[in-house]
């Protein structure tokens, strides 16, 4: 009997395609920082996008992402996992150019650093 995976091509495996959307969302990775600065790539620039990261997550927790409804529930179990729910969410909302604080945190203190 033929697996049923191999009758669809990208089931369960990797897509060896960029997604589309990579290809108009410039990553936050890239942007290029002030000039004479360095790159984009170190631990502040990673703690930055990380604080956005948690700044987004309880901004969508107080928003009611992930909240269990009263009838037809998950329960307790829907409850426990919701929270890693919205930080995936919040990663994603970061990785697509997020709200701009990672990179206003980062120029701050870059600014502060090369005084």
């Amino acid at each position: 009997m033929p697996d049923p995976l191999s009758v669809l091509p990208f089931v369960g495996r990797p897509s060896p395609l960029p997604s589309p959307a990579s290809r108009f969302t410039p990553s936050s990775e890239s942007l290029p920082g002030p000039p004479g600065a360095a790159p984009r790539d170190g631990p502040l620039w990673r703690a930055a996008r990380d604080l956005e990261t948690g700044f987004l997550t309880e901004m969508l927790k107080s928003a009611g992402l992930g909240r269990t409804p009263e009838q037809f529930g998950g329960g307790a179990g829907e409850d426990q996992f919701a929270s890693f729910l919205r930080e995936e969410q919040a990663r994603a909302m970061v990785e697509a150019g997020g709200i701009g604080l990672a990179k206003t945190l980062y120029d701050s203190l870059t600014k502060e650093t090369t005084r």
